[in-house]
C-alpha cells in the first residue's frame, strides 16, 4: 500500500463519526434527532416560564450581554473550562495536588454565573435551539456534579478518585461544549441576525414608499432594494426606517408594537429605538441597522446610515 493511501485512509472511528458522500455522520444525525424531538417540549415550556418569570430586573440584560454587544455566556464559560482543563493537566504531574484542587474549586465557583447567563439566553431561543440547549445544559450539569464530587474526594484525601472524577467531568463538559458549538455555529443562537444588512444594501438613496400610503404610528413592511425594512410614520410625518428582521433571532419587526418612540419585537420582546435602532432592551445584544430618510415630492427615500 502506498504512503498516500495510508494517509488518506480513515480509521473506523473517523468513518463512523465523519460526514460522507451519503450524508452526515452518526453524531450529526443524533444531534439532528434531538432538534426534532418534541417529546420533552412540555418540560421545556415549564422551564422557560420559570426563567422568564424570575425577578432579575436589569440584571437580565446584563446576563444577556447587551452591555458587551454580544452574549456574555461564551465569555463566562472560559473560566470554569480553563480551570478544569488546567487541573486535568496538573493531575498528571506529580506534586501538583494543591494547585489542581484550587483550580477545580475555582471552576465550580465560576460555573454558577456562566450557567445563569446560559439559562437566561436559553429562555429566549427558538424551540429547536432550546432542545439542543437543554441537552447542552444537562451535559454541563453532569460535569459540574462530577467536579463537585471530585473536589469532595480530594478534600477527604482520596486523590486518585478525585483525579478520575475530574477527568470524567472534563469529558462531560467537553460534550456539552460541542453542543454549545452546534448552538452557536449551526443554529446561530446568539448571532446577530441583522449583520448582513450593510453588505446587502446598495449605497445611495432608495425609494421606500409614497408618504400618503404610510399609516401613522403603525409599523409596516417595505423594502430598500431587495432588503426588507420596517417603516414607521409618526404624527408629525417624520419617517423612521429600520431593518425588518430583529438582530436577536430574525423576528418580524413590522408585526411589533410601538412603545414611546421604540419598536418592540413580537417574538422575544427586544426593544429598539426608532431614531437610531439602538437596542434599548434585550434579549437582543446588537442594535438594529437604521436608515436615514428624506421626503421628496411625497416620496419617502432611505439610505443606510453609516
Amino acid at each position: 500500500m502506498k504512503l498516500s493511501d495510508v494517509l488518506h485512509q480513515k480509521s473506523p472511528l473517523v468513518q463512523w463519526l465523519s460526514p460522507g458522500p451519503q450524508g452526515p455522520g452518526r453524531i450529526l444525525k443524533a444531534v439532528d434527532r434531538v432538534e426534532r424531538f418534541s417529546g420533552g417540549d412540555r418540560l421545556l415550556d415549564a422551564l422557560q416560564r420559570v426563567i422568564q418569570a424570575a425577578p432579575l430586573g436589569p440584571a437580565r440584560d446584563g446576563l444577556h450581554g447587551r452591555w458587551l454587544g454580544h452574549p456574555v455566556h461564551p465569555l463566562l464559560v472560559q473560566v470554569p473550562v480553563g480551570s478544569w482543563l488546567s487541573a486535568a493537566l496538573l493531575d498528571a504531574v506529580p506534586g501538583q495536588r494543591r494547585a489542581a484542587d484550587i483550580l477545580v474549586a475555582t471552576g465550580l465557583l465560576a460555573a454558577a454565573p456562566a450557567a445563569m447567563a446560559g439559562w437566561v439566553d436559553w429562555a429566549d431561543c427558538n424551540r429547536p435551539q432550546q432542545r439542543i440547549g437543554f441537552v447542552h445544559a444537562a451535559a454541563n450539569a453532569a460535569g459540574i456534579a462530577l467536579y463537585a464530587t471530585s473536589l469532595s474526594a480530594r478534600l477527604r484525601g482520596r486523590h486518585a478518585a478525585g483525579r478520575v472524577l475530574g477527568w470524567a467531568g472534563l469529558t462531560a463538559i467537553g460534550a456539552g461544549g460541542a453542543l454549545g458549538g452546534h448552538l452557536a455555529y449551526r443554529q446561530a443562537a446568539g448571532a446577530n441576525h441583522a449583520e448582513a444588512v450593510p453588505q446587502l444594501v446598495e449605497p445611495g438613496w432608495h425609494h421606500v414608499a409614497d408618504l400618503a400610503d404610510l399609516p401613522r404610528d403603525e409599523p409596516v413592511r417595505r423594502a430598500v432594494g431587495e432588503v426588507p425594512v420596517v417603516v414607521v410614520r409618526g404624527q408629525d410625518d417624520a419617517v423612521h426606517v429600520l431593518a425588518e428582521h430583529c438582530s436577536h433571532l430574525g423576528g418580524p419587526l413590522s408585526e411589533g408594537v410601538l412603545e414611546d418612540g421604540c419598536l418592540r419585537c413580537p417574538w422575544h420582546g427586544s426593544l429598539f429605538r426608532l431614531t437610531d435602532g439602538w437596542n434599548v432592551q434585550g434579549p437582543a445584544t446588537a442594535p438594529q441597522p437604521a436608515f436615514d430618510t428624506r421626503i421628496s415630492d411625497g416620496r419617502v427615500e432611505a439610505r443606510l446610515r453609516t
